[in-house]
């Protein structure tokens, strides 16, 4: 039985089963020792403190920015608000945020903030002072801008929080034309983009769609390919977990299990992700939900119940050398940031499963903040300029098709046919596209290497090898 609970475990090392991640796969490069240490260290890491009025009191809040590489810029990386934050861990997710943004070809450098406090314990007005004044704190370091750091939302922050440090940026640089462009992860009516919310999650499903769509893995795992009627567990019902729950039930997995911090729910038949998440709205808890045949006041429990596919989305080292035997899953999708340690992956690969590792599955989040931050330099939104044009040309050949054939389609068919791509339509597009490339570009790397063991090393030798380049082709100087 698990003992472990839904916590990031501060006695472990983060940022150093990353270094031994990349150790092990710069081993399958050949780039010079001094190369890899610059690609590996962290770069800049800014630990300050600031006081705020909490009541008639102050109180003093902890908080950090790292950027990680700067081989292309900017640098780029989310904001984590909690109490469980510490200077490894956001090293540790700023690298992360490197060799991702290499893995999906997005061209930034990786960054990553966080602010030591939990959101619960402070009114809307102290959370606002809180993001405005470390916003203040980076701004005075340079440590943010359009083409310095661009933050974005991450674990307890979100749209509202994005919008405070948008808002602050602009007001202490007056006329600086991009400024909306220092910060992602934005409301549409602050000059977000459509589709950012909930790209992370689609990301996620993509990417295990992709996975078990090749026949040759499947079969070694003794699955089918294709999605259709795989059952997966899903540890997280927040924005990425929920997210990845629904477009994996829409391309046909059934979800049978899910986990959070008060228990968790299983139902072989499947589960109504839907119907799940306003329950838990409604009573605060996912536990008493009608549709499920079990519940597990130990959240962990949830995750070792059978199924193909499981997919932690909630936070880092989740599955360990002490849990990983009692996962029953041939396939784990990490939608969260660092939730499998090296030591269990080692095991799950021995045993013949496949893990799909956290800096390719969780990219589509980094991937649709890139077309945001696109946007907000551009100053217009996809589609916006070529829409009417592109349902005007296909009016034109519909009107010639029908003309030649003789036969008149369906006003439904002409408006299906006729349409041109919402700036919705066209940022999903640019995310399936980059998840499926990618996928297959670090499989390729996997496939071709037979000292390569995990996707992971195939994903981070990708990483080095282009992040390398980089490097090569800048120089040094002075």
């Amino acid at each position: 039985m698990a003992t472990n609970i839904l916590v990031a475990d501060q006695d472990t090392h983060f940022f150093g089963d990353v270094c031994k991640n990349f150790d092990y796969a710069a081993q399958f490069t050949k780039h010079d020792a001094g190369l890899l240490d610059q690609i590996k260290s962290c770069n800049s890491v800014y630990r300050f403190r600031f006081p705020i009025r909490k009541g008639n009191s102050f109180e003093v809040i902890d908080a950090w920015r790292v950027e990680h590489s700067h081989h292309q810029s900017p640098t780029k990386g989310g904001i984590r608000y909690s109490e469980m934050v510490n200077e490894d861990e956001v090293m540790a997710l700023a690298a992360l945020m490197t060799y991702k943004c290499a893995i999906v070809n997005v061209p930034f450098g990786g960054a990553k903030g966080g602010i030591k406090i939990n959101p619960k314990n402070y009114t809307v007005g102290e959370l606002e002072n809180i993001t405005r004044r470390y916003t203040v704190e980076l701004i005075k370091k340079n440590f943010i801008g359009p083409s310095i750091d661009v933050p974005a939302p991450d674990y307890g922050s979100g749209e509202r929080e994005m919008s405070w440090i948008a808002d602050t940026y602009a007001t202490m640089n007056p006329g600086q034309l991009d400024a909306m462009g220092a910060v992602t992860g934005k409301p549409i009516a602050l000059h977000g983009i459509a589709g950012r919310r909930e790209a992370t999650g689609r990301g996620v499903a993509i990417a295990v769609r992709e996975c078990v769509s090749v026949g040759e893995d499947m079969q070694k795992l003794g699955l089918l390919p294709g999605l259709a009627g795989k059952r997966v567990i899903v540890q997280g019902l927040g924005n990425v977990g929920y997210y990845s729950a629904k477009f994996l039930a829409e391309f046909g997995a059934v979800i049978v299990g899910l986990c959070e911090f008060e228990g968790a729910i299983y139902n072989e038949d499947g589960l109504d992700v839907e119907a799940v998440f306003q329950h838990r709205k409604a009573s605060g808890s996912i536990l008493g939900y009608a549709g499920a045949q079990q519940e597990f006041t130990n959240t962990m429990e949830g995750l070792e119940q059978p199924c193909d596919i499981l997919v932690p989305a909630a936070l880092e080292n989740q599955i360990t050398e002490y849990n990983i035997r009692n996962i029953q899953a041939k396939i784990i999708a990490e939608g969260a940031n660092g939730p499998t340690s090296p030591e269990a992956e080692a095991i799950f690969y021995a045993n013949g499963g496949i893990i799909i590792p956290d800096m390719y599955a969780n990219a589509g989040g980094v991937t649709v903040s890139y077309f945001e931050w696109l946007k907000n330099l551009s100053h217009v939104a996809f589609g916006r300029m070529n829409r009417r044009f592109e349902e005007n040309s296909n009016l034109n050949l519909v009107n010639m098709v029908e003309g030649i054939t003789g036969v008149a389609l369906t006003p439904i068919q002409r408006s299906t046919i006729i349409k041109g791509a919402s700036e919705l339509e066209l940022v999903n597009s640019g995310l399936e596209d980059t998840m499926i490339r990618s996928y297959h570009e670090l499989r390729e790397i996997y496939k071709n290497n037979e000292k390569i063991d995990t996707l992971r090393s195939a994903a981070m030798v990708g990483a080095i090898n282009k992040i390398a380049v980089s490097y090569q082709n800048l120089g040094i100087w002075p």
